[in-house]
């Protein structure tokens, strides 16, 4: 990897899934660029059927973000992620609003997933909401682009900078989607940051959850990686 690509990267991120069983194996690598409109992300995935890596073709804007059976924009991940260049962007001003804050009580260890994830909508008992100010964002897309969402309205925490929640509009200016990230305060790093997100499809019902960890082992925020850790040929070793 040449120093001119270290110095336009962002962030890399890996992941492998080990349930439901039909998944189970398959893995994810992504090389973020800082700059995605002057650099493309890179992405592989290994398919344990195949027992290959393939780069995919795209991942990015409104290409179905993989392993999530259709519920996922690839741009949904941490709120709104990638290049912003399809969207006209306008500050609407700041407001008060309840939103997602201090999640700890569903950030609790041992919870039984089951007991989080409930028809329709996470389990409220175990979400808190309180009153912040937040600044409100709204991205329209740009003529000539096409995208599931036609227009979001983004509600940033004026202390942390963390995106709280996002409306998502379709074409005819219907509400069809909701966004929420639940933070909490990673004292060890320290990072502010979700513990989890969700996106709920108003229309059908349905909903995606990510970043549920409940019963995983906790962050390791100290480990030791390179980015050699990120690259295709780390992906096909670590399914060995």
């Amino acid at each position: 990897m040449a120093q001119a690509d270290l110095d336009n990267t962002l962030l890399y991120y890996k992941y492998r899934v080990t349930a439901p069983a039909k998944l189970a194996g398959t893995a994810l690598v992504v090389q973020d660029p800082l700059d995605q409109v002057l650099t493309t992300r890179k992405a592989w995935r290994y398919s344990p059927g195949e027992r290959r890596v393939r780069r995919l073709p795209s991942l990015a804007y409104d290409s179905q973000q993989p392993d999530t059976s259709g519920l996922a924009t690839a741009d949904v991940v941490d709120s709104f992620n990638g290049a912003p260049d399809r969207y006209e962007w306008m500050l609407l001003g700041k407001r008060e609003m309840l939103v997602p804050y201090n999640s700890y009580a569903v950030h609790q260890q041992g919870i039984a997933y089951d007991s989080i994830v409930q028809a329709r909508t996470l389990n409220p008992q175990l979400l808190r909401y309180e009153l912040h100010r937040v600044w409100v964002v709204e991205a329209k897309l740009r003529t000539g682009f096409s995208h599931v969402y036609d227009k979001r309205r983004f509600y940033i925490d004026e202390d942390s900078w963390q995106i709280l929640a996002v409306d998502l509009y379709d074409a005819s200016g219907e509400l069809i989607g909701l966004q929420e990230s639940h933070p909490i305060s990673y004292y060890e790093v320290p990072m502010f940051n979700s513990t989890l997100e969700t996106l709920y499809h108003l229309k059908d019902g349905n909903y995606f959850v990510d970043g549920l960890d409940n019963n995983e082992p906790m962050y390791d925020f100290e480990v030791k990686l390179s980015p050699r850790d990120f690259s295709p040929q780390a992906l096909r070793r670590g399914a060995n």
